[in-house]
């Protein structure tokens, strides 16, 4: 598979990239290691971002998290491997990426569980995680991004 547009020859692509980057920079700080990948995973999945799903699995593996756990995101709510709080990040992640299923987008009740795990900074950080892998995931969907290749850290 060949990319419909290179985004680091074509400068337009370039550019956004490179402010979709910066605007994710450091946004995961206040959150438990793990949690940034096991939402951008899922957010990835739902997507079908290839690329995505392969980055944040390497990069997740890199950073130790188990084959285990990474193999079970998709199924999230009946494996015993996560913790609540990260069961809350995930459902957040899912109804944060599938907008357009729910008439009301993210229940209160998903809201509230997330409060309820995580504080004020550590929500902006999660919703701003699941926003920008979302722009990434659509980049990559509709110029047909090949996965496969990536290698953990790539990108700094």
């Amino acid at each position: 598979m060949q990319a419909r547009i290179n985004f680091h020859t074509n400068p337009v692509s370039a550019e956004v990239v490179k402010h979709l980057a910066a605007a994710g920079q450091g946004m995961d700080a206040p959150l438990p290691p793990a949690t940034p990948e096991l939402v951008a995973l899922r957010v990835s999945q739902i997507n079908g971002c290839g690329y995505c799903v392969d980055m944040h699995t390497k990069d997740a593996t890199h950073a130790g998290e188990s084959a285990q756990r990474l193999n079970l995101v998709a199924a999230w709510r009946e494996a015993t491997v996560f913790t609540d709080a990260e069961r809350a990040a995930l459902e957040l992640a899912e109804q944060g990426t599938r907008i357009a299923d729910a008439a009301g987008g993210v229940s209160d009740e998903a809201w509230q569980n997330a409060a309820e795990h995580y504080d004020e900074d550590q929500l902006a950080a999660l919703v701003s995680i699941i926003a920008v892998l979302n722009a990434f995931n659509r980049l990559n969907v509709l110029t047909q991004q090949p996965a496969g290749d990536y290698k953990p850290g790539q990108f700094g």
